[in-house]
């Protein structure tokens, strides 16, 4: 869902501000996705499937022992991994064993073939658990998971999950009364820098901008682009009914138009004008303009009703814009080019988590308690046992995302003997550190 994963408490959120990638502006969550064909006339845009209901859990693993020294490292692999308890004792439940299953299975396509940025894995060491998982029975998902996985703490182990979600809004294919805020796709005059093609120390890095007189110079803002600066230099393929709906359609970065004829069209992240993002929660909050009680996403906005330019002036804090394409065919996306999956697919940042992989979290929040697939990421979704759960469409789910703040353990499931590989690497000096034990 390529969004600019402000994350859950959309509380913790907004606040949480500051999150840039490493290109400069805060990537949205990068998911270089290849549309389908469109679809017939009149075919109805599914929405994503959703996982299990999680509740209380009759006991949870015991938390990772403390580390003498905090880990520190780039990646999982440098931060190093213990082994965890055993999958059995984690209390998975059958319904998320059978939904984390069907996850994995469409992950598997990449996580064989896919460079592990994480370090921690190799495409031939899910080989075993995705030729099994093709034929194995839904209804005995619960013993899969056991049968060819463990469970790794990477570092501390200690996790913090925010939540996003598919967000809908009113919109129409073309201009009219009620419908007037331009939703803009590719501009024809924004040039995307790849920094990595001069300079090997600048792999990953990436700069937006526009040409003039030879020049490479900053895109427009977002107060600019509002005001009309790229009116004609971008096609419009839709138009917003709610500038405050559309500014969170932005955040998150993939979304439902509700057309008025009743149909819907979805529409995913296809760029961004480059410039710096800043969380307008964080912003709020330290000017005092919101209340107690008023952080979380709904609270936001309600506050930006209320102000006399409906928002306007705080939403243009956020110089970030970020421009769409119309996707066909099942959706949202994640960050493989894959459907993702509603209460089940985790965002998580690829240094730490290889993508693809299950996790297991064990939160003061039990709605995101329990197993997860991570087939995301997010742009403010860094370091390691960070994660930002999907909660799919919908008011339910709108409402959990938007107050989602859940603090507790990580494990990552891994092919069983990965973690014994990778600790005897350390030992012979193949591997990065020695593990802190």
């Amino acid at each position: 869902m390529t969004r600019l994963a402000l994350g859950g408490a959309l509380a913790a959120a907004l606040a949480l501000a500051g999150c840039v990638s490493p290109q400069g502006p805060p990537a949205p969550v990068s998911r270089p996705t290849t549309p389908t064909a469109p679809p017939a006339a009149g075919a109805p845009v599914s929405s994503p499937p959703l996982g299990p209901v999680r509740g209380p859990r009759v006991t949870l693993p015991p938390a990772p022992a403390p580390l003498a020294a905090p880990p520190a490292g780039a990646t999982a692999q440098q931060q190093g991994v213990r082994p965890g308890p055993a999958v059995t004792a984690l209390g998975i439940s059958d319904a998320e064993a059978r939904s984390a299953l069907a996850a994995f299975r469409i992950s598997c396509r990449s996580l064989v073939r896919r460079t592990d940025n994480s370090g921690l894995t190799r495409g031939a060491d899910w080989q075993p658990a995705c030729d099994a998982a093709a034929s194995w029975r839904d209804g005995d998902a619960i013993n899969f998971f056991p049968r060819y996985f463990e469970t790794a703490i990477v570092g501390e182990g200690k996790a913090f999950a925010t939540g996003y979600y598919e967000p809908e809004i009113k919109g129409s294919r073309t201009r009219r009364t009620g419908y007037e805020v331009p939703i803009y796709g590719r501009p024809d005059d924004l040039i995307e820098v790849d920094l990595g093609l001069f300079a090997d120390d600048l792999k990953g890095r990436r700069i937006r901008g526009q040409a003039k007189d030879g020049k490479l110079i900053r895109y427009p803002d977002r107060a600019a682009i509002v005001g009309g600066a790229i009116d004609g230099r971008a096609p419009v393929i839709a138009w917003a009914a709610d500038p405050i709906e559309f500014f969170f359609l932005q955040v998150q970065g993939s979304g439902l138009i509700d057309l008025p004829d009743g149909g819907r069209m979805r529409v995913g992240y296809d760029t961004q004008n480059g410039r710096e993002y800043t969380g307008i929660g964080a912003f709020m909050r330290d000017r005092g303009l919101l209340q107690p009680g008023q952080s979380s996403m709904q609270g936001i906005m309600a506050t930006l009703r209320a102000m006399p330019d409906g928002g306007a002036s705080i939403m243009n804090e956020n110089k970030s814009f970020v421009f769409f394409r119309e996707l066909f065919g099942p959706g949202p996306l994640g960050a493989l080019g894959l459907p993702v999956t509603g209460r089940t697919t985790v965002a998580a940042d690829p240094a730490f988590v290889p993508l693809g992989a299950p996790v297991f979290l064990a939160l003061d929040r039990v709605e995101a308690t329990g197993l997860w697939v991570a087939q995301d990421t997010g742009g403010a979704i860094k370091g390691a046992n960070r994660f930002d759960t999907f909660w799919g469409a919908g008011e339910d789910a709108r409402r959990i995302a938007g107050g989602m703040s859940g603090r507790g353990n990580a494990w990552l499931l891994l092919p069983k003997g990965s973690v014994a590989r990778l600790n005897a690497a350390t030992v012979t000096g193949n591997g990065g550190p020695a593990p802190r034990r």
